[in-house]
């Protein structure tokens, strides 16, 4: 028997060959409200953060599976699933390498300017060598300050050991193995005044919505970059702005963003002392693909009746 899989995007060849040869996939961009098909869904494959709560659920009262191509699951009404009987599978530990690679590109985007010295290497303007040009933030030897100790964060504090940087971090408890990783636990007051590189590195929650709020950003070094590697909800874009025309930071470089992606108007968008990167955390071939297996694998794991492999519900 066929199983009928709704799908919020247009998934790649690489991902599709990893469904059963009779899977039947619909696309829920074609689906009307009062749709018939509604009814004969029995697992959903959410790719791209769709907003999946309990009244999307209720359309479908065979589903058995909801299956989350990445970690975070903000976007999922995890309670409407739970109270429903549904289990929500997502793919943890698998790109905790990738991302805090990527925390460390844009941190070192930013600090080094590099997307500003590209445009200019490779504009009319760039006749000469000048020494004075773009000069950055020293990394080494410096202070980053992670909030969101987690699986992520763990392997940014890894990796700037390797720049000889000092580690602070803020969750909402200290780590018991923090030593592990020769990070010290701080307040979230400390860790945005001490450190030179602000990573955000944790979760959406209501806790950690508009958490970079402009208190915070108030709080940091003139000279310090924030780097968000977490949700754009994390951070109150409005006092963002206001704080890089003003000064109260550096710079700041920008994964994710609230909206996704931002107006093309956007003031961020012009501002030369922010770097933005179109939601690549992950975005490696090896990870991906990961990403894709554990994915269906737990969306078959649903539709068989069976414990899925990772899962937050």
């Amino acid at each position: 028997m066929p199983n009928h899989i709704l799908v919020d995007g247009a998934l790649p060849d690489s991902i599709l060959a990893l469904f059963e040869k009779e899977d039947i996939l619909y696309q829920i961009a074609d689906f009307q409200a009062h749709d018939e098909r509604w009814a004969i869904i029995e697992g959903y494959f959410t790719y791209g953060h769709p907003v999946t709560d309990g009244p999307l659920m209720d359309r479908m009262p065979h589903l058995k599976v909801i299956s989350n191509f990445g970690v975070g699951v903000d976007h999922i009404d995890t309670a409407a699933a739970k109270e429903r009987g549904i289990p929500v599978g997502n793919t943890p530990h698998l790109l905790d390498g990738a991302t805090a690679d990527m925390t460390f590109t844009l941190l070192m985007a930013a600090a080094r300017n590099i997307v500003v010295g590209d445009a200019y290497a490779r504009s009319a303007g760039f006749t000469h060598y000048d020494p004075s040009l773009y000069l950055g933030a020293e990394v080494h030897g410096s202070t980053i300050g992670i909030i969101g100790m987690g699986s992520i964060g763990k392997q940014v504090a890894r990796r700037a050991h390797g720049f000889d940087m000092s580690v602070l971090y803020h969750n909402r408890r200290r780590d018991p193995i923090d030593t592990d990783y020769r990070a010290r636990y701080v307040s979230l007051n400390e860790l945005l005044a001490q450190a030179d590189f602000v990573t955000l590195n944790c979760p959406l929650t209501d806790e950690t919505r508009n958490l970079i709020d402009e208190k915070a950003l108030r709080e940091m070094k003139p000279t310090a970059i924030l780097i968000n590697m977490a949700r754009g909800g994390v951070v109150d874009h409005d006092a963002l702005l206001k704080a890089l025309d003003n000064g109260w930071i550096a710079g700041a470089a920008l994964d994710v963003t609230e909206p996704e992606p931002l107006p093309r108007d956007h003031p961020l968008l012009s501002r030369s002392n922010v770097t933005i990167a179109p939601h690549l955390g992950s975005a490696t071939v090896k990870t991906r693909h990961a990403m894709a297996t554990r994915t269906v694998e737990n969306l078959k794991a649903g539709l068989a009746g069976k414990p899925l492999i990772t899962s937050v519900v």
